[in-house]
């Protein structure tokens, strides 16, 4: 008898695992070395505990969310339900994964929305443009059409490289001079691919950070152009979060989502970060869905968001 045949998308997504765990666990990265240094023989108590807690928020936890963590797992040993650590390591990961799992929503595109327009938002740095090429990728493959808009107008060279990313995926991209008007090339992007029928319009926007009123409110300026186009556009405000800026990636996504409503964030450069619990603080405190993360620079390095994948990833101490 021969075995399942696995499909291509499902080995990509097991090689995806892989290497999320290797890169949340290089080194003395995570809680998985962490783990290895608490002796086995030694008396599960509160002291554990506290140390755990310590652990967490050393990991970009963050301190309410590690007190909530290591709350229920103290209600566990007053129960006598821990007695090792691997018990410890399992009431953590319901624990993690409680928090993580309810912002693990995909992004749903929309048929009857056409064109069902997602802006890009973020600080500089963030891998904004790069997140756009990979999603455009994504998209095509799925059979849809891609169209993308150039609204970083500050940076010559973020034109230049979106259209680098539409001609690798064979996808049109508005844009105009360095300088323009970004509500104004959004506008034009929106109009050309109402008229030619295009499924998704992928909006850059210039980085910026949370702090620049001026800047923050030239978003809100865009958001209200594409309302006009169509009441329902933008049907997503995607903010993009570096994960190795640790809590000042929480910071921002509180001000983005203060101004614009965000609707889902993408995780990217977890491979450059030992701290991969930034996520768990923003899923936390602003339950905002998580919709993809990436650990390196090629397509196949972004993935949808799961949240048990991730938790395992976490606490594995293994390849």
């Amino acid at each position: 008898m021969t075995g399942k045949k696995i499909e291509p998308s499902t080995e990509r997504r097991q090689g995806f695992v892989t290497r999320l765990r290797a890169k949340l666990n290089r080194g003395k990265s995570w809680l998985g070395h962490d783990f290895s240094n608490f002796s086995t023989k030694r008396k599960i108590d509160d002291e554990v505990l506290e140390d755990l807690e310590a652990e967490l928020v050393m990991a970009d936890v963050g301190v309410e969310a590690s007190e909530q963590i290591v709350a229920r797992l103290q209600k566990s040993l007053a129960r006598d339900q821990l007695d090792s650590i691997e018990a410890i390591r399992g009431g953590l990961q319901c624990s993690l994964e409680s928090i993580l799992t309810p912002v693990a929503q995909a992004l749903n595109i929309s048929a009857e929305e056409k064109p069902f327009v997602i802006l890009v938002v973020g600080v500089n740095g963030v891998g904004k443009t790069t997140t756009i090429g990979k999603l455009a990728k994504r998209f095509k493959a799925d059979g849809k059409t891609v169209m993308l808009a150039a609204g970083d107008t500050f940076r010559a060279a973020a034109i230049e490289q979106l259209q680098v990313w539409g001609k690798q995926n064979d996808v049109p991209v508005i844009a105009q001079h360095k300088g323009a008007d970004p509500a104004a090339v959004v506008f034009d992007a929106f109009e050309a691919a109402r008229s030619r029928g295009i499924d998704i319009l992928l909006a850059d926007t210039a980085g910026r950070l949370q702090t620049q009123q001026g800047l923050m409110d030239e978003l809100t300026k865009i958001q209200r152009v594409l309302s006009r186009c169509d009441e329902r556009a933008p049907q997503e405000i995607m903010l993009v979060l570096d994960a190795s800026q640790g809590q000042n990636a929480l910071v921002q996504a509180q001000k983005f989502d203060d101004a614009l409503g965000i609707t889902g964030i993408t995780i990217t450069k977890l491979d450059g970060s030992a701290k991969g619990g930034i996520l768990i603080t923003i899923a936390h405190k602003l339950g905002i869905p998580v919709r993809f993360i990436g650990i390196g620079e090629s397509s196949e390095d972004m993935q949808p968001f799961n949240a048990a994948e991730y938790v395992e990833a976490l606490l594995s101490t293994g390849p």
